[in-house]
């Protein structure tokens, strides 16, 4: 948000300001793949802690002079930016595999919602604290600012965690980075088109609609981005007690079938509707509603299929699918919506979560929970 918000008021135009992201979505794709196999070799809290050095360096070369951060200079600092967001976030992720006992599905299921959901709840606030410190401190006082919150993480990382935490007991091949687990490959194929048909129309088509055709203030469609996120953090975490756990039961891959069946005709409703920005923004919020828990389904899901010897080789690999379907709809939403407008976004979105939906028909199922 912070660098949206200065490259906007220094006239760098939406093309422009867009390319500075590229990079970031783009190593989410590499990042995912290899940090899995990394973390598996080294340890996920030596993983976690690069990530950390990594995000360091990314705000440093941000606290330049405004007169030497050029397009090229900002790209690079953002692919060091998307390399920690994600080697963070695998290791995160597969740590609490190691954590929690084998046989305490529902504990695990409840950890990895809490989990997934205050992460993209904090991304919310991230939209709010952007603004403020901008204004507050400015571009360079934000970025200093940051960096001292940092180290002191990184620092109280390096003290407290498990030095061996994920280290698995033999080696693994970097050739293993690629998934031999069919569910695994399945749920993977299954992320990559779900979250591909929120981004191809959520991204970038949505808030410029917003601003254009309902004449939006720029504070109005950021507020409005940053409220809708943490909603769907807010929901990703609560998700355990909407599937099931009250009644004892842990979701499996007919439970992740059933509630992208329910998801797959929202975008197409929305469509209908676009005249109104009621309807807009209702079925935004129905189906942000109902795309976290999707999610919260699939976090779960990868981390109760990888194998309990290198967890973070199959995470890994399962959101390098994701990061991919993040940089497929990214870049559909913008070339979409600048030929033929929302409408067609959306269109497109309903067939991706078509295509989720055939997918996850694949995905194992506990026969205990077969009619879930």
């Amino acid at each position: 948000m912070l660098v949206v918000l200065h490259f906007h008021q220094l006239g760098y135009n939406a093309l422009s300001i867009a390319l500075l992201f590229l990079f970031y979505e783009f190593f989410g794709v590499v990042t995912n793949l290899v940090g899995g196999w990394l973390g598996a070799r080294i340890g996920l809290n030596r993983t976690m802690n690069i990530g950390l050095g990594l995000q360091v360096i990314a705000l440093l070369m941000l606290t330049l002079p405004t007169e030497y951060l050029s397009i090229a200079w900002v790209m690079a600092a953002q692919a060091f930016s998307g390399i920690a967001k994600d080697l963070n976030k695998m290791s995160a992720k597969s740590s609490i595999k190691s954590l929690v006992s084998s046989d305490a599905q529902g504990t695990l299921y409840k950890w990895i919602a809490i989990l997934t959901g205050s992460k993209n709840a904090l991304k919310g606030v991230g939209f709010f604290m952007g603004g403020l410190l901008l204004n507050l401190l400015g571009f360079q006082g934000a970025m200093w600012f940051m960096l001292a919150g940092l180290c002191i993480v990184l620092g109280c990382s390096l003290i407290l965690l498990k030095k061996d935490l994920g280290v698995a007991s033999t080696k693994p091949k970097f050739t293993e980075i690629f998934s031999k687990n069919r569910s695994i490959n399945i749920l993977s194929a299954a992320r990559m088109f779900l979250f591909a048909s929120r981004d191809v129309w959520f991204v970038v088509a949505l808030p410029v609609f917003i601003s254009k055709e309902l004449n939006w203030d720029h504070w109005q469609v950021g507020s409005f981005m940053a409220a809708w996120v943490i909603a769907y953090g807010f929901v990703q975490s609560i998700a355990p007690m909407i599937t099931g756990k009250k009644s004892g039961k842990t979701p499996d891959g007919f439970s992740a079938l059933i509630w992208a069946s329910l998801l797959c005709s929202i975008p197409l409703l929305i469509a209908q509707g676009l005249d109104s920005q009621w309807i807009l923004l209702g079925g935004l919020g129905i189906f942000g509603a109902i795309f976290a828990i999707n999610s919260s389904l699939h976090s779960y899901l990868i981390v109760s299929y990888a194998r309990n010897e290198g967890t973070s080789l199959d995470v890994g690999f399962y959101y390098m699918a994701n990061a991919m379907g993040r940089l497929v709809g990214t870049i559909l939403s913008g070339a979409v919506f600048q030929l033929w407008g929302l409408e067609a976004c959306l269109y497109i979105s309903s067939i991706m979560i078509f295509l989720t939906v055939l997918i996850s028909i694949a995905l194992p199922r506990h026969t205990q929970l077969v009619g879930y």
